[in-house]
């Protein structure tokens, strides 16, 4: 892909909406901001300053995962319907032999907060073989720093313990920023700290290189797999799932698609 093309697609992505399946809302995400918003409690790492390193918090081990591999539902999805096949597609992270199965979604955005209750439903039963993974759209002002915040939460193993709070703190308490609202990345940070984490040394990760260059990743799997709302599915970097009549259908045609790579795999179910 040449430099001119790359930055088109860019440019398209940063125009995408959360987009609601049954009664799609209209909404205008800003542009990306080219730099994260100060911090206001606690300085920016430099060159010469390093961010202090976010602080593991301790989790409780999680129990061996025995689903079985459940047979497909419902009939085969059509190509260019139902899902696009994404050329050249490659995994969001090394899949040690498992079908990864990613969601872009944004905590911001409302399809995403409606969607979360089924997918995660629906994640509890897949099978050992199977990964699931967020990638965090940083669409707009609103979205960048909680894609910043998703990163460190998640190298501090955070992210299962918290991400049904922060969506219901957004979307029905009301008492985290949402589109719309003035970013507030002191107030992401606090969140946090809720649950085990140091405000200060949070903060200053958001801020850091490592976060930053995470953020990009996820970005330019997005452009890769040509993604330009959420939620989106994307099934081992491969296809693009583009349809459903409901959320429960778009997790059909994920079936389908993850039940064609097992046996492209020449694995057994």
């Amino acid at each position: 892909m040449n430099l001119r093309l790359a930055s088109l697609l860019l440019a398209v992505l940063t125009m995408a909406a959360c987009s609601e399946q049954k009664a799609p809302e209209s909404a205008t995400p800003a542009t990306p901001a080219a730099t994260a918003p100060a911090a206001t409690t606690a300085p920016a790492p430099t060159a010469a300053t390093p961010a202090p390193a976010a602080t593991p918090v301790a989790a409780e081990p999680e129990a061996p995962n025995t689903n079985p591999i459940v047979p497909p539902q419902g009939p085969e999805p059509v190509a260019g319907t139902d899902y696009e096949e994404i050329a050249g597609g490659q995994p969001y992270l090394p899949l040690d032999g498992k079908i990864e199965v990613v969601e872009v979604f944004g905590y911001v955005c409302p399809a995403c907060a409606s969607f979360h209750p089924v997918v995660s439903e629906w994640e509890k039963k897949l099978p050992a073989d199977v990964r699931f993974t967020y990638v965090p759209a940083p669409f707009g002002p609103e979205w960048i720093p909680y894609a910043k915040g998703f990163y460190v939460a998640e190298s501090m193993g955070l992210v299962k313990r918290s991400h049904d709070a922060l969506i219901n703190a957004i979307h029905a308490q009301h008492t985290m920023p949402g589109e719309g609202d003035k970013p507030d990345e002191q107030k992401i940070a606090n969140f946090y700290a809720g649950y085990g984490a140091n405000a200060a040394q949070f903060l200053a990760a958001m801020n850091s290189f490592a976060v930053s260059s995470k953020v990009n990743r996820g970005k330019q799997f997005m452009l890769r797999a040509g993604v330009e709302a959420t939620p989106t599915l994307v099934i081992n970097g491969k296809y693009r799932v583009t349809g459903g009549r409901g959320w429960e259908d778009k997790l059909r045609i994920a079936d389908h698609l993850i039940a064609r790579e097992r046996a492209a795999a020449g694995k057994g179910g």
